[in-house]
């Protein structure tokens, strides 16, 4: 579950732990326990526990304590208010999806590959990314999608280190998307994506999806089908966007004959 969220989170709670930094004072990135967010939601503890532990709230265990970036919280919070994401202080509800929308064939083609990214900076790969997309009739508006993009990353990098990221928009405005797509592009020399591990960015899988409820779907069989450096280097390895194509629907496969 989260597994990005988990990464990045753990770093920040070693960081404050170590400087000394009360999680009490008024910073937006604040860490805050269980009963603090339960406070601050005006909901009781078993229901904050219950919605982090079915993947609904943002957060992760240090030890056997729940901690929540205040920051996340907020911004889930805005897209609950703004209808964006449903109401999951309600009972949550499951997904009405078919198997088939979390099927490559669903949302990736050959055309959505991007086999080498110019920009040497976060920014400039994401304008890159983002110019793809508008170029495909995939987004309405590149200036947005771009703005929404590095408005999640300055949440929390989607860098997840061995060389990979996934990125995403935190509110998901699926008017602003033509139809469900996902775009790839690659770096042979790497950019610096603020990953965990400190290394450079390879692949930058970028998802715009209509539906909220396939984000988390999508990220998990990402980051399953990328698990092993092994399977970032296939895909740095291939020569031609076919072959990384190729490369990414037989990543597909064996996740399937895996389960």
């Amino acid at each position: 579950m989260h597994f990005y969220v988990i990464r990045r989170i753990s770093t920040l709670v070693d960081d404050r732990m170590g400087s000394g930094v009360n999680i009490g004072t008024p910073m937006d990135d604040r860490l805050m326990t269980i009963k603090q967010l339960a406070g601050y939601l005006n909901l009781n503890e078993r229901t904050v526990l219950r919605l982090v532990t079915d993947g609904a709230l943002p957060g992760m265990k240090v030890g056997n304590q729940w901690r929540f970036r205040k920051a996340m919280i907020d911004t889930w919070l805005d897209d609950q208010m703004l209808g964006v994401t449903p109401r999951l202080i309600d009972e949550p509800k499951p997904v009405g999806s078919s198997r088939a929308m979390l099927e490559l064939d669903s949302c990736f083609e050959l055309s959505h590959v991007l086999p080498e990214i110019k920009a040497t900076s976060k920014n400039g790969a994401i304008e890159e990314l983002a110019t793809l997309a508008e170029d495909l009739g995939l987004v309405r508006d590149k200036t947005w999608f771009i703005g929404a993009l590095i408005e999640r990353e300055n949440i929390m990098p989607s860098a997840t280190g061995n060389g990979i990221a996934f990125l995403h928009t935190v509110r998901r405005n699926p008017q602003q998307v033509v139809r469900p797509f996902m775009v790839l592009g690659r770096s042979k020399d790497g950019v610096d994506f603020d990953a965990l591990d400190g290394k450079p960015t390879h692949l930058f899988f970028v998802l715009g999806l209509k539906i909220n409820e396939l984000h988390l779907p999508w990220l998990a069989k990402l980051a399953s089908m990328f698990a092993t450096r092994e399977s970032v280097d296939r895909v740095l390895a291939a020569r031609t966007p076919k072959a990384i194509f190729d490369v990414i629907a037989a990543s597909e496969r064996r996740l399937k004959s895996s389960d």
